[in-house]
């Protein structure tokens, strides 16, 4: 049996004249969440929604499951005249940016001051299913040099206050800013990782494990991994070839390491942030830049082996060999205008070219 998985991405809510972030987060999930299978949530600021895919085994599934919701989300946005983006940061944000409601939210808004307004990011988080927690960690370990790739194939959100940050993923810059941030530290096992979850209480803005930062841990919640690298994706079948592709690491990976050199590891973060996959990325095997293109075939020379069917190898094939990502979609058809922009995430949200409400 495939090992299962669930996805969770998360949305902006934009005036569709200025691309501005709009408040109607409450009732985008008062409306949708009997509307659709999974779960249907509020986020940390009041223009964005988060969905939650049902437990899935398959690649068909969780595209039943995504596109559905997508639809779904796409009709109630033209009724309430927004438009409702899958981006990492939403291409203008407002200064007086509120919070969502509620004790915990209000807890770290207090914890991280100044950071609270700008903390307007969406990513792609997919929770995989593991046996026990020590093959969690092994799969965390060995994962770590891979999610700077995973990051530049990610990259969407080139924008930040209505300007283009020359940065691909500008979300992950921001999230540098936290407390824990990026790459965990490699673990001996889950009893080391729970020593240092139990250190880091209280150290700056760690109030619980949910706000320990890490690209990837163990879920406090659920027998998962939690990989939350990526960037929020324009389209359904972005986050499903990325989502696969994460799942067939993990499965990889939970049996050893994959050798690198740790002291490269922010570095080469930072640099797909900055590059995507246009030119060069850090080899996982050597810590050392190569062609993106070299890099992404040994991506998927890697994790070939466990993907699961025609369509799963079809996606993540046709990921890797186009080399570009949405930043790169969103910067080309920005250049008309916010227009055209508002109409590419009306598009991308769920195909609604060839769909109807």
């Amino acid at each position: 049996m495939p090992t299962t998985f669930g996805i969770e991405e998360e949305f902006a809510l934009l005036d569709p004249l200025d691309l501005s972030t709009v408040d109607l987060g409450r009732e985008a999930v008062a409306a949708l969440r009997s509307q659709v299978t999974g779960a249907v949530a509020r986020e940390f600021l009041p223009s964005q929604v988060e969905y939650a895919t049902p437990i899935c085994s398959t690649f068909a599934e969780a595209q039943e499951a995504l596109m559905a919701f997508r639809r779904t989300l796409g009709c109630w946005a033209a009724d309430a005249g927004v438009v409702a983006a899958g981006c990492g940061t939403p291409f203008r944000t407002r200064p007086d940016a509120p919070i969502s409601s509620g004790a915990r939210y209000a807890r770290i808004a207090a914890d991280v001051g100044g950071l609270t307004g700008e903390h307007q990011i969406n990513g792609l988080h997919v929770h995989v299913g593991i046996p026990d927690r020590d093959s969690g960690i092994r799969a965390s370990n060995a994962l770590r040099p891979w999610l700077p790739v995973l990051l530049a194939l990610s990259g969407n959100s080139p924008f930040w206050h209505g300007r283009d940050t020359g940065f691909d993923s500008w979300r992950a810059i921001h999230l540098r800013r936290w407390t824990t941030h990026s790459i965990p530290p490699r673990f001996r096992d889950a009893d080391d990782y729970d020593r240092t979850m139990a250190a880091l209480t209280g150290i700056g803005a760690t109030s619980d494990p949910g706000t320990v930062n890490w690209d990837v841990r163990l879920s406090s919640t659920f027998p998962t991994l939690e990989v939350r690298v990526c960037d929020a994706q324009l389209d359904a079948m972005s986050s499903l070839a990325l989502s696969v592709t994460v799942r067939a690491l993990v499965d990889s990976g939970s049996t050893g390491d994959t050798a690198a050199t740790d002291v490269s590891l922010d570095a080469a973060l930072w640099h797909a942030a900055r590059y995507g996959v246009g030119t060069t990325l850090v080899r996982p095997a050597t810590g050392r830049l190569a062609p993106a293109g070299s890099v992404l075939r040994a991506l998927y020379d890697h994790i070939a082996p466990f993907l699961h069917g025609r369509d799963e190898m079809r996606v993540v094939k046709a990921l890797l060999d186009r080399q570009k990502n949405g930043a790169n979609l969103q910067r080309a058809v920005s250049r008309t205008g916010a227009g055209a922009l508002a109409a590419l995430y009306r598009e991308r949200l769920a195909n609604t070219q060839t769909s109807s409400c």
